[in-house]
């Protein structure tokens, strides 16, 4: 089974919503100073799904203010590729990327819904504009493009809740999108459809879009701590059928606001 356009899955909406005001900050504001902390980190194939995807991203923190810089190689050339921070600002819970262990069909692919048990629900989607709370995990509109060398940018600050900043622990970035059989772009023919976006009620979308590609840890710290760097170990209990709940209610406004034909769309577009 395997999946297909960036898949999400979200902390209950209440928590994900309340904890990120999803508008971007101001520039000028945020850049009159050094950034309190700088964190870096490396995004790869950790899962064995054969992506050749691999990413740097540089984290900074000012006060509530995360600006997220992204550079990667060797994603699929002209195809959209939906990114979030995925884990927990609530629960004391020792997520971690997944290996292929997490491949429990032992399909050679580790799909959304099989990685989702060890790197956690989303917490924030990154997006290039617009809203970045969970409900737009599926917004691919507004998720950033791989050029035509497979290359992958992207820059944004977001503006979090007051005192989130100091929350931030236990999260991971994870990439998603791969090309399984080698033509350049997402189609059927390499893994079929994508069982988690039609289990939200997108149809028609290939399976290669949604599976994860890289994945890496921003921290291991205790609760309330402030990330203290490295890929932490250890076995995430996020309940899929839980998750996949909230993912439900986002993805049912997400589609009723035109987002999955915008995202049927867009990889239709991209593929001709």
């Amino acid at each position: 089974m395997r999946t297909t356009t960036k898949a999400l899955a979200t902390v209950p909406a209440a928590l994900g919503l309340a904890l990120f005001g999803a508008s971007a900050a101001s520039a000028a504001s945020l850049h009159d100073h050094a950034p309190d902390r700088t964190f870096h980190m490396k995004l790869a194939d950790t899962m064995g799904n054969d992506s050749g995807s691999r990413a740097e991203a540089t984290i900074q923190l000012n006060g509530d203010a995360l600006t997220v810089m992204i550079n990667g190689t060797g994603f699929t050339p002209n195809q959209p590729h939906a990114q979030h921070f995925h884990g927990s600002f609530s629960d004391n819970k020792n997520f971690t990327c997944p290996t292929s262990s997490a491949d429990k069909d032992g399909d050679g692919q580790v799909t959304t819904e099989e990685g989702l048990p060890m790197y956690g629900d989303v917490i924030v989607s990154l997006t290039t504009k617009g809203d970045t709370s969970p409900k737009s995990g599926l917004a691919v509109d507004r998720m950033p493009m791989a050029d035509a060398q497979g290359n992958l940018h992207y820059k944004r600050t977001i503006q979090l809740s007051p005192g989130a900043g100091e929350k931030l622990r236990n999260l991971h970035i994870v990439q998603h999108g791969l090309d399984a059989n080698g033509n350049g772009t997402y189609d059927m023919e390499a893994l079929g459809e994508s069982t988690f976006a039609k289990s939200l009620g997108v149809s028609g979308i290939p399976e290669e879009a949604t599976n994860p590609a890289t994945c890496g840890t921003v921290s291991g710290a205790a609760a309330g701590a402030m990330p203290t760097g490295g890929v932490e170990t250890g076995n995430g209990s996020t309940q899929g059928p839980e998750a996949l709940g909230a993912i439900g209610l986002g993805v049912a406004a997400l589609a009723g606001a035109g987002g999955a034909l915008a995202y049927r769309r867009r990889v239709a577009a991209s593929t001709r």
